[in-house]
């Protein structure tokens, strides 16, 4: 909890964000968590389910995400209030996404005895992780809650975030296909570099025959667009954690980049890219 003025603040976020315990408790940033419906029950994303046993069941199934629960979401606002805070920041995965920043948003217009804004990340990820934790270091440091809503629309402005999955199956038949071209890249093996454009969406930044050369298109991409700028820089993998090592250290090689660190994406959100994945988020660290 932040301490700013007359205000006592919490950070809460969803369990989108791919941010690690460690990160999360050191700003003591709190987590609401998605749903995973699977043919054998249901499960909150990151408490009852793990990655691992994600991957397991998609050898078999592909299970459906949901939002979080309201009575999550209204506990957790209820619990916040009797420890005393005054203001929460929830910050949500993207919009156009997910059905999450809509509901919260309706939950915080009811709740009472706390104030709740809500940020729509128009994105997911450590995207929305590297931007929380920029909102939890300007908390700290006394800035107002207004002001970091202003810091972060900016930084998500010029934020880049982007993968390549070994098939679009997952994506697919998630719903999650967005405004990727599919067919083409089945037929031919060109595979589309996904980013999340400015709306919260899926697109494809550029596409190259392989999964190979589409990763070393993508990260061309973001070497020609944040060289010479001070970054932070965060690689997302789904159960390739050697090759997101191999893929950090080039960025550390190109760019200048201030802090970095390595997650695994959460299970709902592997869900919808399987097993393989490797992406990246850069954002402007000054």
């Amino acid at each position: 909890m932040f301490t700013i003025g007359q205000e006592r603040v919490v950070l809460v976020t969803d369990t989108s964000c791919d941010l690690s315990e460690e990160q999360l408790r050191h700003y003591d940033i709190r987590t609401v968590s998605l749903r995973v419906a699977t043919s054998q029950g249901e499960f909150r994303d990151r408490l009852e389910i793990t990655c691992d046993e994600l991957y397991e069941v998609l050898k078999t199934e592909i299970p459906k995400t949901s939002l979080p629960l309201p009575e999550d979401v209204s506990a957790l606002y209820r619990l916040l209030r009797e420890e005393g805070a005054t203001r929460i920041l929830h910050m949500t995965i993207s919009g156009s996404l997910s059905g999450t920043y809509n509901m919260v948003h309706m939950l915080a217009q009811e709740t009472e005895g706390v104030q709740v804004d809500v940020f729509d990340a128009r994105t997911l990820s450590c995207g929305l992780g590297l931007l929380v934790l920029d909102a939890a270091e300007c908390l700290s440091k006394g800035m107002a809650v207004e002001e970091v809503i202003v810091r972060e629309q900016a930084l998500r402005e010029h934020q880049l975030g982007a993968f390549v999955i070994r098939t679009l199956e997952f994506l697919r038949k998630g719903g999650r296909i967005g405004l990727v071209e599919g067919v083409m890249g089945s037929l031919l093996q060109i595979k589309p570099v996904i980013y999340v454009n400015d709306d919260g969406v899926y697109n494809t930044l550029v596409k190259a025959r392989g999964f190979t050369r589409a990763l070393e298109a993508m990260q061309e991409e973001f070497f020609r667009r944040y060289q010479g700028r001070r970054v932070r820089v965060a690689i997302v993998h789904g159960a390739a954690y050697e090759d997101a090592v191999r893929l950090r250290e080039k960025f550390l090689e190109k760019l200048d980049v201030v802090s970095s660190f390595i997650s695994p994406v959460s299970p709902a959100l592997a869900i919808h890219t399987g097993p393989g994945l490797l992406g990246a988020i850069v954002q402007f660290a000054d």
